[in-house]
C-alpha cells in the first residue's frame, strides 16, 4: 500500500446502536487480496488489502445483515473481486459495478446474475481521469435495459456543472455521501440547499447519508456532520441510505472506528420508523427487489 496509507482500524468497538433485523450497510468495499485480484495498473492509490471475509466478519460484528459492495477505482473497471465477494455471499450482498462503454450485454447479464444492481459514475478528480459525459450516457444506456441504478461520486463545487447530465439520465440515482457538503458552510449555505433542492425537484434521485469521518472537523462524534445528514433523512426518508464505507479508503485524518459509526445512526434517523426505512426499507427496495 501507498507509505501514506491509513488502514482501517483492526479492532472497532462494539455498537451501543442495535440496528433492526435484515440492516443493510449499503455502501462498503473489497480491495484485493492482491494476489488474487491485482490492483489497476492506472490507479490512483494503493489501498491495503480488504478481504470479503474481513468485510462479512465486519457486518456481523456491526449486527448487520447484508452488505451493498461498491467498485473503487483503484480496481478500475476490473470487478473481479466485487463479484467473487458477491458470488460467496450467500445472497447477503449485493454490488455496484464500474464498467466502461465496451462492456456487453452479456458481461452485464453475468454481473447481474451474481448480484450488480447499478454502476458507479465517479467524477471526483483526484481518483480517476475526466471521462466524456458520452461515455457514461452510453453506459446508461445499456445497464438500463437490466433495471440497474446510477451511482454518482463528485464533491459539491462540481454539483452545478452536473446537473444537467443528471438530469439526462433516465433512471434511479444515487448520490454518494451527500455529494460532499463543506460542513463548515452550515445546513442553510448554499451549496447544501442546492443539494436539497436538486433531490426535491427530482423524485428519482437518491443519496447515502454516509461518510461524517470525511466531512468532519469533530471527529470522532461527527456532530458538525449530523445536521446534514438528518436533515436528508427526515425530508427525504424514502431515498436515503447508510453505509460504512469499510474500509475507508484515502483517509488523512484519522482512522474511523466503525462501531461509533453506528452509533451516528440514532442521532441522524432518530425514530425507528425512519431506521428501519434508512436501514432495511430503502435498500432492500433498491438491491433485492
Amino acid at each position: 500500500m501507498d507509505a501514506d496509507y491509513l488502514p482501517f482500524h483492526p479492532n472497532p468497538s462494539q455498537p451501543v446502536f442495535t440496528a433492526p433485523d435484515g440492516a443493510v450497510d449499503a455502501h462498503c468495499h473489497v480491495f484485493g487480496p492482491v494476489d488474487k485480484f491485482p490492483y489497476h495498473p492506472m490507479r490512483k492509490y494503493t489501498p491495503c488489502d480488504a478481504s470479503k471475509d474481513q468485510l462479512f466478519a465486519l457486518r456481523d460484528h456491526l449486527g448487520f445483515a447484508r452488505n451493498v459492495i461498491v467498485q473503487a477505482s483503484c480496481h478500475g473497471t476490473d470487478n473481479t473481486a466485487l463479484l467473487d465477494a458477491l458470488r460467496t455471499s450467500g445472497n447477503l450482498a449485493r454490488g455496484v459495478a464500474v464498467v466502461d462503454s465496451q462492456v456487453t450485454d452479456a458481461e452485464l447479464t453475468q454481473m447481474h446474475a451474481a448480484g450488480v444492481r447499478g454502476v458507479r459514475f465517479n467524477f471526483v478528480k483526484r481518483l480517476v481521469d475526466t471521462i466524456p459525459k458520452e461515455v457514461f450516457l452510453n453506459i446508461a444506456t445499456k445497464i438500463k435495459k437490466l433495471g440497474w441504478h446510477i451511482v454518482v461520486y463528485f464533491e459539491a463545487p462540481d454539483l452545478a456543472d452536473l446537473i444537467p447530465f443528471l438530469k439526462e439520465l433516465d433512471t434511479v440515482i444515487v448520490v454518494d455521501h451527500m455529494g460532499r457538503p463543506d460542513v463548515t458552510k452550515g445546513v442553510e449555505g448554499e451549496d447544501f440547499q442546492n443539494f436539497v433542492n436538486l433531490l426535491s425537484e427530482n423524485s428519482n434521485i437518491w443519496t447515502k447519508v454516509s461518510c461524517p469521518e470525511r466531512l468532519t472537523q469533530q471527529a470522532p462524534n461527527y456532530n458538525d456532520v449530523v445536521p446534514y445528514m438528518r436533515t436528508l433523512v427526515e425530508q427525504f426518508p424514502d431515498r436515503v441510505l447508510w453505509g460504512t464505507d469499510w474500509p475507508h479508503p484515502n483517509m488523512i485524518s484519522h482512522v474511523p472506528d466503525d462501531g461509533k459509526l453506528v452509533d451516528v445512526i440514532p442521532k441522524i434517523a432518530p425514530t425507528a420508523q425512519l431506521q428501519q426505512a434508512l436501514l432495511v426499507d430503502n435498500p432492500m427496495r433498491l438491491y433485492w427487489s
